[in-house]
């Protein structure tokens, strides 16, 4: 109930806040530029109506928030409070950068001499704009900073607000970082169009607007990556989940934009070099696309692939170390073998087409399938081979390194994955197979009927190979882990503590529909403990472990194996997961009410998990919307 009313205020908290924040910077614009008033009454009444709504509202939730806060600990370290705080503060720094950008873009095109329609920014403001909403949102986030500053050091429990921040940097790297690479991306892109002669055939403005994203992107980046970095000294700064999937998506992403942009640029040097028409200048501008691209994501590949390595190698568990390794290389053979696939698909295809007797490879048409077929296939068989190798090696390894191989949930996730790929596309296949054989068959019009049914056999059989193969990885692995498991079963002995005989039966009936393979012995704790035999384990109920009789005492205080509680009906024996659980569990006793634990310890992690992932989502989101801009300005990638 308290996460629920602790979610309404500060949500409406933070959406109040905007209104009036807007609010305020629409009126001080109407103010500085008179014209407004006359021109736009309808600016100012707005402006005016926002502030007048929004300030009572905001100042009855955020009062409220504040006063709890300094009431109780429990507000105080909320994972809603440190969202809210460290959501302002991103809220109100973002615009307060991109009205910088604004300004700084419109100023260096003002020394070129070019139009301020062509900034990618602000092209329509004016500084007096840019200026008000910088210094508001400013004095609003050194607001919100002075809070976190003054409640860090008060904090009880900081771990909710740890969480929170370094998501907030991490948001912080991805911004910059993004303008860096797409600033970088538009200066090569322009580069290219040099050589034709016509200076500045894309605009120059290209240039001026990419040079304004690296003056403000690479500060932004810089600071909050070596803010990043020095925190490593904490251990959970350094353990971080958060940091491992950052570096697996920056690593990830600049394998896949590197290769995409190779095979891209592999496809035009085929076409050049099978003969396409086309003059050396347009021939450089063409290129410069996936170069533009590479280059830039190469560098990225490289830097955070180094820190990923780092990152992985922090973990001192070898079997979790080898675990991270896999999730990188099996997301690379999937895109590797898919591409495989297609390529090998559609050479087959072009020499079906070739061998029933088509026109010369001159033709656009024959050129393109060839070289499209030989791009794709040169970019994604190594990718395979290099991702998949290793991991069948790995998996093929006698002792423990193999068997962890072989029941890794990375691994049975890509198996599982291709044999579906290849089934329903089998199925879809031989279904139009089929079809052109019985449309055939009944006089239905088949243009190009030998083509079409080579076409959808050679793929049916191209599916069947892979659902064969990656089968046959699958029962050899299913084999080895079977027999490593049964063995390691039979070696682990379990001893049941009984003192009834029916726990002891239902215990070695669980056993034998979850653990078949893995001896119980049941013994009574009312006759003398044999001598002679070591379990690896114990089963006993919770009243046995809370009243423990004399022998069996004894003896599990000289036992090293591990126990296993089972709880049990006795009466006023309850369970507690941790001490908050306790707490609750005893608050509800004393209340009159049914003891139903659910460990308090949980409520923070599940917000935190909220919080990942609407920022990644966030992240994703931002990372395609700054992709596709940039893709949409190379006219010829």
């Amino acid at each position: 109930m308290k996460t629920i009313r602790r979610l309404y205020f500060y949500a409406v908290a933070l959406i109040s806040f905007e209104v009036v924040l807007w609010g305020l910077i629409g009126l001080i614009r109407s103010i500085v530029n008179p014209h407004l008033i006359t021109d736009n009454a309808q600016a100012l009444a707005q402006a005016l109506s926002l502030i007048l709504v929004g300030v009572p509202i905001f100042l009855i939730h955020w009062l409220w928030a504040q006063r709890t806060s300094a009431r109780e600990e429990e507000e105080k370290t909320a994972t809603i409070r440190a969202v809210f705080l460290y959501g302002a503060l991103f809220a109100t720094l973002i615009p307060a950068i991109q009205n910088l950008l604004a300004l700084i873009n419109r100023t260096f095109l003002g020394v070129a001499r070019i139009s301020y329609d062509r900034a990618l920014l602000g092209g329509t403001q004016s500084w007096p704009d840019n200026l008000i909403a910088i210094a508001l949102n400013l004095l609003l986030a050194a607001y919100f900073w002075s809070i976190l500053r003054a409640e860090w050091p008060t904090l009880p429990d900081p771990e909710s607000f740890k969480d929170i921040r370094r998501l907030y940097r991490y948001l912080w790297v991805l911004y910059g970082l993004l303008m860096i690479i797409f600033g970088t991306q538009q200066i090569l892109r322009y580069i290219f169009y040099i050589p034709t002669g016509v200076i500045g055939m894309m605009g120059r403005e290209t240039f001026i607007n990419a040079t304004a994203l690296l003056v403000i992107g690479a500060p932004i980046w810089f600071f909050s990556w070596r803010i990043l970095q020095d925190s490593l000294a904490d251990p959970d700064e350094k353990e971080s989940l958060l940091r491992l999937g950052i570096l697996y998506l920056l690593s990830l992403s600049g394998v896949i934009v590197v290769l995409t942009a190779g095979g891209n640029l592999f496809y035009m040097l085929l076409n050049r070099l099978f003969g396409e028409s086309m003059i050396w200048s347009e021939f450089i501008q063409k290129i410069g696309g996936p170069i533009s691209l590479g280059l830039p994501f190469g560098v990225i590949w490289a830097y955070y692939g180094k820190w990923l390595n780092q990152q992985i190698g922090f973990e001192s568990q070898a079997p979790r170390r080898a675990g991270k390794k896999r999730i990188y290389f099996y997301i690379l053979s999937i895109i590797g073998l898919v591409a495989t696939f297609v390529g090998i698909a559609s050479l087959l295809s072009f020499l079906i087409t070739l061998g029933l007797g088509s026109d010369s490879l001159n033709t656009d048409g024959f050129r393109q399938s060839l070289t499209g077929a030989l791009a794709i296939l040169a970019v994604g068989m190594p990718l395979w081979l290099m991702t998949w190798r290793p991991m069948q090696s790995e998996a093929l390894t006698d002792g423990d390194v193999g068997d962890h191989a072989r029941r890794s949930i990375v691994r049975k996730v890509y198996l599982y994955l291709v044999l579906f790929a290849s089934v329903i596309g089998g199925m879809v296949s031989a279904g139009t197979l089929i079809f052109t054989l019985i449309n055939a068959l009944l006089g239905g019009e088949t243009p190009n009927f030998t083509n079409s049914l080579l076409d959808n056999l050679q793929v049916l059989v191209m599916f069947v190979v892979l659902l064969l193969y990656h089968f046959s990885a699958l029962r050899k692995d299913s084999v080895a882990r079977a027999d490593a498991l049964e063995a390691r079963q039979e070696q682990f002995g379990v001893w049941v503590i009984d003192h009834g005989g029916k726990f002891g039966e239902s215990v070695k009936a669980a056993f034998m529909k979850h653990a078949p393979k893995i001896p119980v012995t049941v013994v009574n704790v009312n006759e003398k403990i044999p001598e002679g035999m070591t379990p690896s384990a114990v089963i006993l109920t919770g009243s046995l472990a809370v009243n423990t009789p004399e022998n069996l005492e004894a003896w599990l205080r000289s036992f090293s194996g591990s126990r296993f509680i089972v709880e049990d009906d006795a009466a006023g024996v309850y369970w507690m997961n941790d001490l908050g659980q306790a707490a609750q569990s005893a608050r509800a006793m004393a209340e009159g009410q049914e003891i139903r634990p659910q460990s308090s310890a949980k409520t923070t992690p599940v917000w935190t998990t909220v919080s990942y992932v609407f920022a990644v989502l966030f992240a994703i989101q931002l990372v395609f919307m700054l992709l596709a801009f940039g893709i949409s300005m190379v006219t010829s990638f």
